[in-house]
């Protein structure tokens, strides 16, 4: 594949800090109890137990969203207890499917990460050998370097080795056309990102053959998942995947997330150089 030259292009978020924006959790009061009593109820129906470091890095990640998001938009949900039931537990809902379905430490990239959900909750939980956090937006490339770095030092003070967490300020489309990027993990995950032919053609690209492309979705029972479903068949076999599939999440009803589901695409074989196609081909035509 004749790849651009990308050599001078950087690789993570610029690093310098925001006038008025926290670099450090440190630097934050403490969450409201609704944050951890809500986190905790879900914890206990998941089955779920967390290590000290990783729920102080848990309480971190959520202090520095809400810290930022008064500034900046990262995120519709504004107070603690949503980010508890709507990001966090929605992100470690999946754990369990996931410990089953990928590779043990696996390396994880996740596609528009935007306020870091699901990539770091699952980087810290599964755990990840190494994580990739991809963010094409500039505000939210940089919250997620200061989101990780604080991941990091939470994990490290509690006296545990993080894992290697990257912020990419790229494209998926671009990343694809890496030598480092394309065809390299375990595990794609995807749970803001568009349909599931989308994230099929972008995640794709990304895993190698036999590792998986998960994306988060919810079915309302009305057939429309289902159809989103047939819609991407075409496009995942061209992509090298298997027919995507509905995996149930039988502890959504208990955490208040009814319908909660992922769809998982197996890799099976090479992705064709010509995919991930540009977005604006991509909405031109939505089959190959």
């Amino acid at each position: 594949m004749d790849a651009p030259d990308r050599s001078s292009l950087p690789r993570r978020a610029s690093s310098a800090p925001r006038a008025g924006l926290a670099q450090s959790a440190n630097e934050l009061p403490p969450l409201e109890r609704a944050f951890w009593e809500t986190l905790d109820r879900g914890l206990t129906r998941l089955r779920l137990e967390l290590s000290t470091g990783v729920r102080d890095a848990l309480d971190a990640h959520a202090r520095l969203l809400l810290a930022w998001n008064s500034h900046i938009n990262l995120t519709a949900l504004r107070d603690a207890e949503a980010i508890a039931r709507g990001h966090v537990i929605d992100s470690l809902l999946a754990v369990s499917a996931l410990r089953a379905l990928a590779a043990p430490r696996p390396a994880l990239l996740d596609l528009g990460s935007g306020p870091g959900y699901p990539g770091l909750p699952l980087a810290v939980v599964l755990p990840a050998a190494r994580a990739a956090l991809v963010d094409s937006v500039t505000k939210k490339a940089a919250f997620l370097e200061v989101a990780a770095g604080a991941v990091a030092a939470a994990l490290r003070d509690a006296g545990v080795e993080p894992p290697d967490i990257t912020v990419l300020a790229e494209r998926a489309e671009d990343i694809a056309d890496e030598p480092d990027g394309r065809e390299t993990w375990d595990l794609v995950t995807a749970r803001a990102v568009g349909s599931v032919a989308e994230v099929a053609e972008l995640g794709l690209p990304l895993a190698h053959r036999g590792g998986i492309v998960v994306a988060w979705k919810r079915d309302t029972g009305d057939g429309t998942l289902e159809r989103e479903i047939d819609a991407a068949r075409r496009i995942a076999q061209a992509c090298g995947g298997g027919a995507p599939r509905v995996v149930e999440l039988p502890g959504a009803i208990d955490v208040g997330l009814l319908g909660h589901c992922l769809v998982v695409i197996e890799k099976r074989r090479p992705t064709p150089d010509r995919y991930p196609r540009p977005a604006g081909e991509r909405r031109r035509r939505t089959v190959p």
